[in-house]
């Protein structure tokens, strides 16, 4: 695949994140092949995979895939050092955070207002679940982390986050200003999904984007791009999942049974 550039832009939705290594323009294609190339052979196909015009691969239209990401995809072993050894390991659709991981430290220092209500609320989504972690609210670094997430406020509505790496949970969830316009319901239910990204989750409708944005395709599976999580259902439906690709102004920010199901299954 040659690389694209793109503005991944709908309706409702405005992605954009930034690599936290600056690399200058060659450094940066090269490292983006790298990543597509993976992404290819994860099974993701051609149409699912962007490259943002703020050099950011981007899959599934809003989680950002870093290089050590996309090795971890396909079983390298995520070292800037690597010579193509693979290790075995049981192939997911996206990498899972660690269970050592039991406090991840969540800077919403950014956020005021709707958007600092709504990410109040999401965290209290993950926390009201006695999950393998908890989710806490901070004002910068704390010291009692084993992770951090640190929200930014940037563009228009929508948002974007990533995939886990190295057990650890994706580092930056970015969502938009305009995000509070649609209320806070809406704005809950942005971040929760983001969050979700985070630790690991796949759009439940990945393999039809048109169930939750009136368009769009499969973003890929090839027998190892998406691995179902038991007891949660096959098929997806409009407002079914927190977790559905696109968000709309009836969407609440409050888990669904299938969504339940998926978190108490992996946590």
């Amino acid at each position: 695949m040659m690389l694209r550039k793109a503005c991944v832009v709908s309706t409702m939705f405005l992605f954009a994140c930034g690599e936290s290594e600056v690399l200058d323009g060659a450094e940066l294609e090269t490292v983006n092949q790298e990543i597509v190339d993976n992404l290819l052979a994860a099974g993701y196909p051609d149409s699912e995979i962007e490259v943002g015009d703020d050099g950011v691969v981007i899959v599934g239209g809003d989680a950002v895939v870093t290089l050590a990401a996309s090795r971890e995809m396909i079983g390298l072993d995520g070292h800037d050092d690597h010579h193509g050894d693979t290790q075995f390991r049981q192939y997911r659709t996206t990498n899972l955070v660690a269970p050592d991981v039991a406090v991840i430290c969540v800077d919403g220092s950014a956020y005021t207002g709707t958007l600092g209500a709504a990410l109040d609320k999401a965290i209290a989504n993950y926390t009201s679940l006695n999950l393998s972690f908890d989710m806490v609210r901070t004002n910068g670094s704390d010291a009692g982390c084993d992770a951090e997430i640190v929200m930014t406020a940037k563009g228009g509505a929508g948002g974007s986050s990533g995939f886990p790496e190295g057990g650890l949970p994706y580092h930056t969830v970015n969502v938009g200003k305009s995000t509070a316009n649609y209320g806070l319901a809406v704005a809950t239910h942005v971040i929760t999904h983001e969050l979700g990204h985070c630790i690991g989750f796949r759009h439940t409708d990945y393999y039809n984007r048109a169930i939750s944005c009136g368009t769009g395709g499969n973003e890929g599976d090839a027998g190892v791009g998406a691995i179902h999580i038991p007891g949660t259902p096959t098929d997806a439906v409009l407002n079914g999942s927190v977790m559905n690709s696109c968000f709309n102004q009836g969407s609440t920010g409050q888990w669904t049974p299938g969504d339940l199901t998926a978190l108490n299954t992996l946590y």
